[in-house]
């Protein structure tokens, strides 16, 4: 955890990100994927910004968005965004954290729009989200995207 008690430039930089993922306070987000090669200080600041701790993925609650952590080599990607897809809501959307392009376990653009669309989702977005990792926007043939 960050040491900022005057809420400085660290507390402005956190809803930046997480504005910019179209998260909004008291949304629920739960996480797929966690591992130890995460960036902590994106998880802290979605927390902060949120005002709620990031849902395990053995949750049953329904959720707001789905943060999920990517890495090639994981999982069949489809299979795991269909697994993904159980726990949103009708307008709930998925931001499919991978690798950045030159990191180790990077997932090529063509592989997650395969697994995208045959899991039934739509991408409409790709961002740099933390210094290793790169985001996808993923939403539901039926969600209305609204962010």
């Amino acid at each position: 955890m960050t040491s900022n008690p005057t809420g400085g430039t660290g507390a402005k930089q956190a809803p930046g990100i997480a504005e910019r993922m179209g998260l909004r306070p008291d949304m629920i987000v739960m996480e797929f994927g966690y591992d130890d090669d995460v960036d902590q200080a994106l998880r802290s600041s979605i927390e902060q910004f949120i005002g709620e701790e990031l849902l395990d993925e053995n949750s049953d609650e329904v959720v707001d968005v789905v943060l999920f952590w990517f890495r090639e080599g994981d999982d069949d990607l489809a299979d795991a965004l269909v697994d993904a897809i159980g726990p949103l809501a009708d307008d709930g959307f998925i931001w499919l954290l991978t690798p950045k392009r030159g990191r180790d376990d990077y997932v090529e653009p063509a592989d997650i729009a395969e697994a995208a669309s045959i899991a039934g989702l739509s991408q409409t977005s790709v961002t740099p989200i933390a210094a290793d990792w790169s985001g996808t926007r993923l939403l539901g043939r039926k969600s209305g995207g609204k962010k």
